[in-house]
């Protein structure tokens, strides 16, 4: 039996580095990138961070009629933990949150639906339901104050309610600072939803319709599940913005009648009633207060686009 020829064995040389994560100067891709967006992130850090630590380190003096008197440690928290002035900004804070908020996601979404579909006219249907969004806070206060205000009072003449005081009732007149928001930010909200229903393929509803699903079922089992992501994300606009509200009951109210957010409350001390320390202090606990808020809800977003990605996969 012939033999069989045996190929030359091949030397085996120690595996190097990529080199094509490698370039000039030794620099990999990975430390390139972090060198060419250090300087923005810096740049960030230097604009985001600097007004917090500046907050937080004035907060920690005492203060009179602006004039610096010493260092006062924690005691501006204290004051501020035991004022029941903050509590009841606080309180109505998140009764507009809460309240605002969950009407515009509703009303938000019944729009977007509504969008979505199919039908003549849909361009400029869009584009009316934007106005409200458009149109400045404060004039969009402005303009509610004089509807809701005895004089000309035109809601009351629409209704038929005489000298119904809106805005000097307690009670009423967060009533007509919500509904004032309600009206102006529930497009912002549509369009976020819009957004996130454009991106959902039209075979499932196709598929569901072919297994005799009804609307509420389509709603239920398909829209709403594949629509989480942008509803957190509305939600997280909204939340975050609502939290932080000034201009619409300052205008409409100037914060009377339990009307007071937590930023109205921080201007009267910073501006108003001069107190850089305590104000500071009030500003570093809504900063707390808010950012404890937007990261559960960046929290809940980074998981559901982690269980997005692998129901993909």
């Amino acid at each position: 039996m012939a033999d069989t020829p045996v190929a030359p064995a091949r030397s085996v040389e120690p595996a190097g580095p990529d080199q094509s994560s490698v370039r000039a100067g030794g620099f990999s891709e990975r430390t390139l990138a972090r060198l060419f967006i250090a300087p923005s992130i810096i740049l960030m850090a230097l604009v985001a961070l600097f007004p917090v630590v500046y907050a937080f380190i004035l907060s920690l003096n005492e203060y009179t009629r602006r004039q610096h008197v010493g260092f006062a440690g924690l005691q501006n928290y204290a004051d501020a933990l035991t004022d029941g002035r903050f509590w009841e900004s606080l309180r109505f804070t998140l009764v507009f949150t809460v309240t605002s908020v969950g009407a515009e996601f509703l009303i938000g979404l019944g729009f977007a639906l509504i969008m979505n579909q199919a039908f003549r006219g849909r361009g400029i249907t869009r584009a009316a339901i934007l106005i409200p969004w458009v149109i400045p806070t404060v004039i969009a206060a402005q303009m509610w104050f004089f509807m809701f205000n005895v004089t000309p009072g035109f809601i009351n003449n629409v209704f038929g309610l005489g000298n119904f005081n809106w805005l000097g009732q307690q009670g009423w007149a967060t009533f007509a600072v919500i509904f004032a928001d309600v009206w102006k930010t529930s497009p912002f909200v549509a369009l976020l939803l819009l957004a996130g229903l454009q991106t959902i393929p039209g075979d499932l509803y196709e598929s569901a319709m072919t297994d005799g699903a009804n609307a509420l079922q389509r709603l239920w089992y398909i829209t709403l599940p594949l629509l989480r992501p942008a509803i957190l994300v509305a939600l997280l606009f909204r939340t975050v913005e609502a939290l932080r509200v000034y201009d619409l009951p300052q205008v409409m109210t100037g914060g009377a009648f339990n009307t007071e957010s937590l930023s109205i409350l921080v201007q009267q001390y910073v501006v108003r009633t001069p107190n850089p320390g305590y104000g500071a202090a009030l500003s570093t606990l809504s900063f707390v207060i808010i950012l404890g808020v937007g990261l559960v809800f960046v929290s809940m977003l980074g998981r559901q686009l982690v269980i997005g990605r692998t129901t993909e996969r």
